[in-house]
């Protein structure tokens, strides 16, 4: 099942893929289960199932406009440097540990929103991941137990301002500029991707191959992160973890390669979807 946030009509809802359509689940569920973030926590995929399964679609995909898969999640937290060819390319040396770092909510844009190169850098940067959303609350979650806590899988667009990025040791700044976020089209459920270590990953930029890989490269597995993330603080439906991106970056790129006004970036993952946004001045 692939499940979405979105807005149409002027109202913020939630709802699940079916066919070149959407069900409104907000609409059936909302006043017990508001958003998909909630839908998530109550475990209520055999409902959002029925009304799918009726096959009627409420509005088309070209009538709604997509927000971030999970608008309001409780954190997101993203791994760098997840991909032996990004480290290489870097001049940096493998982690012991993962290298962990945070992402505002509202620094987020769904697919097809435009992401916003900042006036105070010309070095925004794509980073294609495969992000994975909590299903089940969860602390200290060992490493053979954490596909079971996962909902589902979404690509990422880690759109960085490199400059900003680099002005410490910190990534904060450059990892949290707004609209440089992008997440989505949908959530595909986890019973649809028994094992995320074999999905495709592919950037492109302007139809240009940029990123090209498969999930089973990452240093720290999604099994291993999970436990890792969960020891520190609890794991909640709907936090996220952004994966990691490999080698291929437009900064590490001879001569660098930013993305511009005008231009589109894709993030493709097999099995999961395609997310595109054009690329706007702010």
């Amino acid at each position: 099942m692939k499940l979405l946030s979105f807005t149409a009509n002027g109202r913020d809802s939630y709802g699940a893929l079916v066919g070149d359509g959407v069900v409104d689940l907000g609409a059936r569920l909302g006043l017990r289960l508001p958003t998909l973030r909630a839908l998530i926590a109550a475990g209520a995929y055999g409902e959002a199932a029925a009304l799918v399964a009726k096959g009627k679609a409420d509005h088309a995909l070209a009538d709604i406009r997509f927000r971030p898969v999970i608008p309001d999640p409780g954190k997101i937290v993203c791994i760098g440097l997840n991909y032996r060819d990004h480290v290489a390319e870097g001049g940096r040396d493998v982690t012991e540990k993962p290298v962990i770092f945070a992402r505002f909510a509202d620094s987020q844009i769904g697919h097809g929103e435009p992401m916003v190169r900042p006036r105070v850098s010309d070095k925004l940067d794509y980073e294609g991941e495969l992000a994975i959303v909590i299903g089940r609350p969860g602390r200290h979650i060992v490493e053979r137990d954490a596909l079971a806590h996962v909902a589902g899988y979404a690509c990422y667009n880690d759109g960085s301002v490199r400059d900003w990025q680099r002005h410490t040791h910190q990534f904060t700044p450059g990892k949290n500029f707004a609209g440089t976020g992008a997440f989505g089209p949908w959530l595909v459920t986890a019973d649809e991707i028994p094992d995320p270590t074999r999905l495709r990953l592919t950037t492109r930029l302007n139809g240009g191959v940029r990123q090209d890989t498969t999930t089973d490269m990452m240093i720290f597995s999604i099994p291993e992160q999970i436990a890792y993330i969960s020891t520190f603080t609890p794991l909640a439906p709907g936090d996220v973890i952004v994966t990691g991106t490999p080698g291929g970056v437009g900064s590490r790129r001879n001569p660098p390669e930013y993305m511009r006004a005008g231009d589109v970036i894709e993030v493709e993952i097999s099995g999961v979807g395609l997310l595109r946004n054009p690329v706007v001045d702010e």
